[in-house]
């Protein structure tokens, strides 16, 4: 009798190969579950990453703006045209020397002070110089010597010209002598040309004025010891009786000016009262660095009014009437170069523009050449503006103002 199998051992060998089936399966599914963490994973890290970039790009972007400063624009307001336009004038001497010793010696005496009127010629002050009288006294014994010597050599050499025609003397004594004659009358001559230098030298201990003036500056006193050449100003004279005044006019009037025109001139303590100068020359070229001509104004001075050294304002007449525009006097900016302006352009962009003033009120002043009705002017612009800064730009609403 075979041993059969139970049915439940049959049907336990008939399940020995299901696991084996089901493992592919927890495999993939795996895999999968991998694939989804790794997946998930890089999404995170990339949404990190655009995260952290966007964020930085807003702080880069906040950084600048607030780096920026902030300005209020607004356009020029028109103002009326205009026919005239002043400018500054600075005023000088028609002459201006400094006086300086040409002698050495101490100072015995001097007898003009600070302001003073002098003329042409006057007496300023006089130094003791010792070495050159000694000088000259020697110069002057060592000339009369020369002379003496070139004398007897003259005698000496007219004798024996005469003997030699007769066969006398020597032909060669006779040279010796002419040429004895002609060495000692240059002697003389150099002797001569030294007391000349220091009678010269010595009239120097005698300090004149060179010209019709008024004494600015006396920089020495009496005991002091004087050195030659510029070393040492003694005094300085300014002749006033004519005024120089030197303006700077803009290009675009440049060929307006005509020589010999008459020219309003005002000065601040001189308050109401015009005076009036004439246009004799000017540089006749623009200056590259402020696009200005330099001219020259002449005034008399001749009651002494003025004063060298002051600020005039020059009236100058244009002629054609011409448009101005009208800003607050706090958006003037005063650099080294010249009168500016800062402007806006490109939406964000700082510009310093150069302008002319004219009328000037204290709280607003007349553009009278340089800016145009479409400029943004920069209301009040910080002092530290430069030329292409960045700037934030806001409306006088939107500033509260």
């Amino acid at each position: 009798m075979t041993n059969q199998p139970y049915p439940n051992q049959q049907q336990d060998h008939g399940n020995e190969n299901a696991p084996q089936a089901q493992k592919p399966i927890s495999a993939r599914k795996a895999l999968v579950g991998v694939a989804i963490v790794l997946t998930a994973a890089c999404l995170l890290a990339g949404f990190g990453i655009l995260r952290r970039n966007s964020a930085g790009k807003a702080l880069v972007q906040t950084t600048n703006e607030q780096a920026a400063p902030t300005v209020i624009v607004a356009a020029p307001k028109p103002g009326a045209p205009v026919d005239s336009f002043v400018l500054p004038g600075n005023v000088t001497a028609f002459t201006d020397s400094p006086i300086f010793a040409r002698t050495a010696g101490y100072l015995t005496k001097w007898y003009f002070d600070i302001g003073a009127r002098v003329k042409k010629g006057a007496l300023l002050a006089e130094i003791a110089t010792p070495e050159v009288d000694q000088q000259l006294a020697q110069a002057q014994a060592e000339l009369v010597t020369a002379q003496a010597n070139a004398n007897n050599a003259r005698i000496q050499a007219d004798r024996y010209s005469g003997l030699v025609l007769s066969n006398a003397v020597s032909r060669q004594d006779t040279d010796t002598f002419v040429n004895q004659a002609a060495a000692t009358a240059s002697q003389v001559k150099s002797a001569q040309a030294n007391v000349s230098r220091l009678q010269e030298l010595q009239s120097f201990e005698k300090v004149y004025a060179p010209f019709d003036g008024v004494i600015t500056a006396r920089n020495i006193d009496t005991g002091q010891l004087i050195d030659p050449g510029a070393g040492k100003e003694l005094f300085h004279l300014q002749a006033i009786h004519t005024l120089r005044v030197y303006a700077n006019l803009p290009q675009n009037y440049s060929s307006n000016v005509k020589l010999g025109a008459k020219i309003d001139l005002t000065f601040a303590e001189h308050a109401g009262k015009i005076y009036q100068g004439t246009l004799v020359r000017t540089a006749d070229a623009i200056d590259p660095a402020s696009r200005t001509l330099l001219v020259e104004i002449d005034v008399d001075n001749r009651a002494g009014d003025l004063l060298p050294g002051s600020l005039a304002q020059v009236h100058f007449k244009t002629p054609s009437a011409r448009p101005a525009f009208i800003v607050p006097a706090a958006a003037l900016i005063f650099r080294k170069e010249g009168l500016r302006l800062g402007v806006v352009i490109n939406g964000d962009t700082a510009h310093l523009l150069p302008v002319f003033i004219g009328e000037d009120d204290g709280a607003s002043v007349q553009i009278v050449s340089g800016l145009t009705a479409v400029d943004q002017v920069i209301q009040d612009p910080p002092d530290s503006l430069i030329e292409g800064e960045k700037v934030q730009v806001v409306t006088p609403s939107a500033g509260g103002k």
